[in-house]
């Protein structure tokens, strides 16, 4: 094969053209670093070091130095409002969108980030009507979706559960059913301010409402069940009216088939209302169905006081045997030593009391309800969760049910 004479004449002509090309982006690059000031390094190496506060400092020297650094001052207020200087925050940001209103410096995309990051300023300092005010704003650009987010939690710590249902229909995925829980969970905060309000009918709608957006949502069938009781059968509250008993009892069974592991909420109420029409037998034949199906310490503790009342300790404590050996749990134990206590002859009983007290105090650390999402751990049960928010990640299981079932 031949090689012309031209390619070796082209050869040197294209070396010399890539040497060029790369010492112009070298000397482009080496200006633009030594256009930053020393201090954005400086708070760079702070940053990554772990060091927020010595980081801030040497941004804000940055800052004053370029006060163009648009990006900068992002970083800075993010860095203020993560480290609780809600205050710093929002004059970082109020700066930045008074100076896009004097002189125009801002793109529209950055002056939509400002209005987005002084939002969750006042968001994050308790500043609600501020920070509701500003994300209404955002409604219908680019920052639409954010502003809906910001939103639906504005009006739950607001307990504006009208406000956040109509938020949370316009969510993307609303028509995937994916706030369904959600918006059936804010029906069930406004019929309960409608039973404690006494408009007995507004609060059968919400809950009507509530099984409508999600048929599984137990909470608004534990509700249904209570209203039935409380209420005559026309619909009165009034003292002495006949109450629905047979059809609380009815609403409460459907839990089985929504979320059986709530069962253990609604048991009480069903002991009550079985006493109530002289039928305590089969409640707890009922009860000790459910526990066989799906067992469960809050359920097996009611069952175990509707027969301890019913048929008294031996068949309580028989229940209580047969449970621990088939699912052995320290609460468990707990109350199978209640049983023989009451069982005990006299010169026994205080040993026993002993040995029961000191598992009892042993069973407090794992006798805790855990959310799903962030596992926080809380000895009583919450539809939302107080540390992230969210609904129904509360399962009321113990936490030494989900040591042996992991």
């Amino acid at each position: 094969m031949e090689i012309e004479l031209w390619w070796f004449l082209a050869l040197p002509v294209f070396f010399v053209l890539g040497w060029l090309a790369a010492r112009i982006d070298i000397n482009q690059l080496l200006r633009e670093s030594r256009a930053l000031p020393r201090s954005y390094f400086t708070g760079l190496n702070f940053l990554l070091n772990e060091q927020p506060d010595k980081a801030i400092e040497a941004f804000l020297e940055a800052a004053k130095i370029d006060p163009e650094t648009i990006e900068l001052h992002f970083a800075l207020g993010s860095l203020f409002r993560r480290r609780g200087e809600t205050d710093r925050a929002i004059r970082v940001h109020k700066h930045l969108i008074d100076r896009d209103a004097s002189q125009s410096k801002l793109t529209e995309e950055q002056r939509l980030h400002a209005l987005s990051e002084l939002g969750q300023d006042y968001l994050k300092a308790g500043l609600l009507d501020r920070a509701e005010e500003i994300f209404v704003k955002l409604r219908g650009t680019l920052r639409d979706e954010e502003a809906l987010r910001n939103l639906l939690e504005i009006y739950q710590q607001e307990k504006e559960w009208s406000k956040a249902i109509a938020i949370a229909e316009q969510m993307p995925g609303h028509a995937e059913h994916l706030w369904q829980k959600e918006i059936a969970e804010f029906n069930c905060e406004l019929a309960n301010s409608d039973l404690l309000n006494g408009r007995i009918d507004m609060a059968r709608q919400r809950l009507d409402a509530a099984l409508a957006a999600n048929r599984k949502c137990v909470r608004a069938t534990l509700m249904l069940g209570e209203l039935e009781m409380k209420v005559g059968a026309g619909g009165s509250a009034s003292a002495g009216a006949p109450r629905n008993v047979e059809t609380a009892l009815a609403i409460w069974q459907r839990i089985e088939q929504q979320n059986p592991v709530f069962l253990a909420l609604a048991a009480e109420k069903m002991v009550g209302a079985y006493r109530e029409l002289g039928r305590v037998a089969a409640g707890t034949e009922l009860l000790r169905g459910y526990l066989e199906r799906h067992p469960s310490l809050d359920l097996l503790d009611a069952v175990f006081q509707a027969e301890l009342v019913a048929s008294g300790p031996e068949v309580a404590y028989v229940l209580v045997r047969d449970e621990l050996r088939r699912n052995p749990t320290l609460l468990g134990l707990d109350k199978l030593l209640e049983a023989q206590v009451l069982l005990a002859p006299p010169e026994k009983r205080a040993d026993l009391e002993l040995v029961k007290n000191l598992i009892h105090n042993h069973t407090r650390r794992v006798a805790r309800y855990r959310c799903d999402d962030c596992g926080f751990k809380a000895r009583q049960f919450h539809w939302r969760c107080p540390a992230c928010g969210g609904w129904e990640t509360f399962p009321p299981k113990r936490t030494e049910e989900f040591d042996l079932n992991p």
